[in-house]
Order: C-alpha cells, then structure tokens, then sequence
C-alpha cells in the first residue's frame, strides 16, 4: 500500500494456480504447467492480470521464480519483481515495470492451517518497505509492503469452507489475523504481533465482527475490540467468491487500517463459476525463453 493510501499492489506467483478454472479441469495433476504471476493494481487506473501458463514458461533457480515475461529475483536483501503483463478484460492493456520490496526482517514462522499439515502458511517478512516504478502514470510510488506464502498438497476448496485474512500496520508493529472454516467442523482462529524489533507475540485475539458484505456479496469479517465495527475504506478486488480491499478495524485502542480478505470456498467450489472465471484468467500454453 501507498503511503498516501490511495494505491495499492498485489503480486503473487503460483505454481498450481490454485483460482485457475484450467488448473482445476486439468485434474491438477501438474501443478509446473499451471503456473503463472498475477499482477493486479488498486486505485486510479487500476488493472488485473492472471495468465495461466504451461511448464515451459516455468524457470527456476535458487534466488529467481521466473514465469513467461514476469520474474521474481532475490537481489541481496531486496526481492525485485519485473513485470510484464497483460490485463484482463474488459482493460486489456499491459502492465510493465518493476516493484522493489525490502524486507526489515525475515522470520522463521511456519504455521499449519490444518493439523495434517496439508496447508501451511509461511508469512517471510510481514514488515517490508516497497517500491513501484510501473510505466503507467502515477503509478511510481513507496509505502509499506508485505511477503508470505501458502503451500498446500489439497484443493482449498475441499478442506475449507470459509476464510479470512487480515495484515494491518500497526504502531507496535505488523498484525496479523487468520481464520477459517475447515470442512470437518473445526476452526482456526489466529493472530499474530509481528514486532518492530522482531520479535513475534501470538495474540489472544479480540471478537471476530462481521461488517458489511462485498458487492457480490461475499461475507466479510474481521477482529476488532469489542463494540467496535469494522468497515472497508478502499474496495480493491472484488468476485463471485473473492473479496479483497482496504480495511478499517481497532486492535487494543488503536485504529488500523490494512489489506483484507475473505474467501467463499462454497462459492468457489460451484462449476458454474468456472467458466466465468476462463475470461479473465486466459491459458497460454506455449512460451520460449529468448536468454
């Protein structure tokens, strides 16, 4: 997020593009030729971009995840990201430059979301300064950031039914909340301080409160102190299944405002979903890298 608050970025690589209609007809049997390196944009002139690409657009090495034109490159402390992308419809127009995000510290947080450890959550640097210089305009700017990833060996949408997930900057450092609805009746409720100095506090974390409902009227909710209802200050993405935007919420008297979202897995689980999701999640096969 910018540190005006008016813009916002999201990148995240996949391999096994989990919200892919393409990855879930193949029978995700493998998940190399589903990869791909969505881009998407929040604010003026924001755009989204997703291209599920086959193994061949896949390289790797031990500091660089590269997929077809965008690649992620570990340089010393400091993760940059080229993109080159092209939006989805119905903003088909490309997506290029360079996002810099630098890490105030690395953790060592691995967290099971279930207890056979088939999903876990690796939240690296939940401190993090970032830097985007895109070619659009207006859009070259610094604010806070933010790095985790999730691994799993299960389709999301067979182990859960429900989720959210909040990361709000916070004056002792980065909060984060985690909850989910898993399919066999237990729920994960968790939050974590992340702190300045780098020390890590689990959380007993205040009141889950609902507030209102995304434009596809995806149910929201978040943590908050008691009384207090939280309430979204930016949209940011918003689908049949999935919400994403800026949210406002209070931890121990402290208002906060930080990127949320909620996941309807019941929704996502529909395959009538599935082939809306085709439009703006094209397929390209074939790729040949020229270096």
């Amino acid at each position: 997020m910018s540190a005006c608050g008016t813009r916002a970025i999201s990148i995240i690589g996949f391999i096994g593009s989990v919200f892919s209609p393409w990855y879930r007809w193949s029978g995700r049997k493998q998940p190399e030729n589903h990869c791909c390196i969505n881009v998407a944009t929040y604010g003026p002139g924001g755009r989204f971009t997703m291209t599920d690409r086959g193994a061949d657009a896949l390289r790797t090495t031990a500091n660089t995840f590269e997929v077809g034109p965008s690649k992620m490159h570990w340089d010393g402390d400091k993760l940059v990201i080229d993109v080159n992308e092209m939006g989805a419809p119905p903003m088909v127009t490309r997506v290029q430059g360079q996002i810099t995000l630098t890490p105030r510290q690395i953790t060592n947080v691995e967290m099971p979301l279930k207890q056979d450890g088939s999903h876990v959550w690796r939240p690296f640097a939940p401190l993090a300064d970032i830097d985007v210089n895109l070619e659009a305009t207006g859009w070259q700017w610094q604010g806070h950031g933010y790095f985790d990833a999730n691994f799993g060996t299960a389709a999301l949408e067979d182990d859960f039914s429900y989720w959210t997930w909040g990361r709000y900057p916070h004056s002792q450092g980065s909060l984060c909340f985690y909850d989910a609805d898993r399919r066999d009746g237990s729920q994960l409720g968790v939050g974590v301080m992340f702190e300045n100095d780098g020390s890590i506090r689990v959380l007993r974390a205040p009141p889950k409160v609902g507030f209102k409902r995304s434009l596809w009227q995806v149910r929201r909710e978040t943590r908050a102190d008691a009384g207090y209802t939280p309430h979204q200050v930016q949209n940011m993405l918003d689908a049949p299944f999935y919400s994403r935007s800026a949210v406002r919420t209070q931890f121990a008297g402290e208002e906060i405002v930080g990127v949320h979202e909620a996941l309807d897995l019941n929704r996502f689980r529909s395959p009538l979903l599935k082939p809306m999701l085709a439009v703006r999640v094209p397929r390209r096969r074939g790729w040949r890298f020229t270096d």
